[in-house]
C-alpha cells in the first residue's frame, strides 16, 4: 500500500495562528463546528498520549459525516505504528512525535498493503468492483 499520508517531522510543524487552520481539542464534537467548515482548510486533532483514541473518531466524522475535504493533521504523541489508523479513518497528514524517524513510516504501509472493507476515504470494500 503506497501511502498517501503526509508525514511531517515535529519540526516541520508550524502553528502561525492562521485563522483557516482550527485546533481542535480531542474532547470537542466535530458536528459543533460544522457551519464554519467551508473557511477552515485544516483541522488538528490531538493525541495527548497514544492511548487516547478519540481524535480517530472526530476524523471519520469530519470526513464521512461532515465531508471535509481538507487536510486534517494529527499532532501530539504520534506513533509510526497508528499511521495506517490514521490514513484509514481520514486523516490527510501526521506530526510525529518528537524523536521518531519518518523514514521508518513506509514500512508500516507496505505491511499493511490491502484491506478487506471500506475505510472513511476509500468507503467501497474490497470485494466490490471498481473499488
Amino acid at each position: 500500500m503506497k501511502k498517501t499520508l503526509n508525514i511531517l517531522s515535529a519540526e516541520e510543524h508550524i502553528d502561525d495562528g492562521d485563522p483557516k487552520v482550527l485546533q481542535l481539542a480531542n474532547d470537542a464534537d466535530p458536528l459543533a463546528i460544522e457551519v464554519c467548515l467551508a473557511d477552515i482548510e485544516r483541522i488538528d486533532l490531538n493525541f495527548p498520549k497514544f492511548t487516547d483514541g478519540r481524535a480517530y473518531s472526530q476524523a471519520f466524522l469530519l470526513r464521512r459525516r461532515l465531508g471535509f475535504t481538507g487536510d486534517i493533521r494529527a499532532t501530539g504523541d504520534v506513533l509510526i505504528d497508528q499511521l495506517v489508523q490514521m490514513e484509514r479513518t481520514g486523516f490527510s497528514s501526521a506530526v510525529l512525535k518528537e524523536g521518531v524517524d519518518a523514514s521508518d513510516a513506509q514500512r508500516q504501509f507496505d505491511r499493511f498493503a490491502t484491506f478487506y472493507q471500506g475505510d472513511a476515504v476509500k468507503t467501497a470494500p474490497h470485494f466490490v468492483a471498481g473499488a
